[in-house]
């Protein structure tokens, strides 16, 4: 068991959610960012979908109540285990009655912590994730939280540490495939996606991002009738400013979907601060 001391600004228990349900209306949910939940667990050689807490912004601190292994991925965040400086990335002990602090990132936003055994709350719809925008899953985590432990796997961690490539500072550049609703736009529209900056706004949560930046403009009037979206969609509601959907988006929208992000520029866009300006890459699908 762990208990929660600090959550931070907002720390939910996160897996790999849902897929596969969409037609009955229940979004895939999981991790904002995958490939960090994905290191982390095997970092402490438990199944890469293993429930973990995933933090957003730091400010987490946590006590174990027996002696752990966990590891810390994600954002760039400076990290005590039992009142000691250690590093991201790697296998860590932390004793029975040890405090985990994770403080604000330096870089990125959201943050993984990994518990060998992972995170055993009940499961929902076969998944332990915190859907916020469905309401599935358990409640997001707060100061007394307590969260048990499971079992711990069979294999023991093969790695101390993983070398994680840095995000270069400034300008972030995310691959897209132009479409479904690409012809919606115009030209201008397209020009603009493609060779303008964005920021990313305050307006900001795990259902999704809104962008600042040139408007994106369309080539028709006419409504669209509510279709289905996927993760990554870059969906553009009548005032031209796109929203990127993330982890916990709608299954269907009213709105037209000028390009949707690769699967792999998802994870990178999750760790996206406000503020920090975006860039946009066609590429085929």
């Amino acid at each position: 068991m762990i208990e929660i001391l600090e959550p931070g600004p907002f720390a939910t228990v996160q897996d790999l959610g849902r897929p596969g349900r969409a037609a009955i209306g229940v979004g895939v949910s999981g991790a904002a960012d995958r490939r960090s939940l994905r290191l982390a667990n095997r970092l402490v050689g438990n199944p890469e979908g293993a429930a973990a807490v995933e933090t957003t912004a730091g400010g987490l601190r946590l006590r174990a109540e027996r002696d752990l292994l966990v590891a810390v991925t994600g954002a760039a965040s400076p990290l005590e285990v039992g009142g000691r400086a250690e590093p991201v990335n790697t296998v860590l002990r932390l004793p029975a009655g040890g405090e985990l602090r994770l403080g604000p990132p330096v870089r990125g936003l959201r943050g993984y912590v990994a518990v060998r055994g992972g995170i055993d709350v009940p499961p929902v719809l076969g998944s332990r994730a915190t859907d916020v925008l469905s309401g599935l899953g358990p409640p997001p985590i707060a100061a007394g939280t307590r969260l048990p432990i499971g079992p711990p796997p069979a294999a023991f961690p093969l790695v101390e540490q993983a070398p994680v490539r840095r995000e270069p500072d400034g300008e972030l550049w995310l691959r897209v495939v132009l479409g479904p609703r690409a012809s919606w736009f115009t030209e201008e529209a397209h020009r603009a996606l493609l060779a303008e900056p964005f920021a990313v706004s305050s307006e900001i949560d795990r259902v999704g991002m809104r962008l600042d930046g040139p408007a994106l403009p369309r080539a028709r009037a006419d409504e669209l009738p509510s279709e289905g979206v996927v993760l990554g969609s870059l969906q553009v509601p009548p005032s031209g400013r796109p929203t990127l959907f993330l982890a916990d988006h709608p299954v269907t929208g009213g709105y037209p979907v000028i390009a949707v992000l690769l699967a792999a520029d998802v994870d990178r866009a999750a760790q996206a601060r406000p503020g920090q300006r975006v860039r946009f890459r066609a590429v085929r699908g």
